[in-house]
């Protein structure tokens, strides 16, 4: 499976986990309720899906340029890294407003967050490549 339909299937299964997790971990952090959690995953979910779709595209084009192919473990670690970063950058102002916590306190939760999701991402990607196949960028 290659393009757009790879690009669709690995952002609805990654994001339908990701909205679970979340929710429940919002509403633990922040004492909101659930559905007001859940709507903060949602929206979570909803820029994580777009960075996601532009930091894919990046990251395989630069990928395709690479003398070696395939996926090693350092690659996968700079991939998730990157990835996380860029999203902590968008996602911390967003929950700060969102649960009327301070923006330090948004920061905290959102790294805890963070060092989760890079585990999981690095995870779901090398599991996601061995069931779908490495995308032609990574063949070589």
């Amino acid at each position: 499976m290659q393009g757009i339909k790879r690009k669709l299937v690995y952002v609805c299964i990654f994001e339908t986990i990701a909205i679970a997790i979340c929710t429940v971990g919002f509403a633990l952090q922040s004492g909101k309720s659930l559905a007001h959690a859940g709507a903060l995953s949602v929206a979570n979910s909803v820029i994580a899906v777009l960075w996601n779709l532009l930091f894919t595209s990046l990251f395989e084009a630069w990928e395709a340029r690479q003398q070696v192919g395939g996926r090693s473990v350092r690659r996968r670690i700079a991939h998730a890294t990157f990835f996380e970063a860029g999203l902590l950058l968008l996602l911390v102002p967003l929950s700060a407003v969102w649960l009327d916590i301070t923006l330090p306190h948004a920061l905290l939760m959102n790294i805890g967050f963070a060092a989760f999701f890079l585990v999981y991402t690095f995870l779901f990607n090398w599991g996601f490549d061995r069931v779908f196949g490495l995308p032609a960028s990574a063949r070589k």
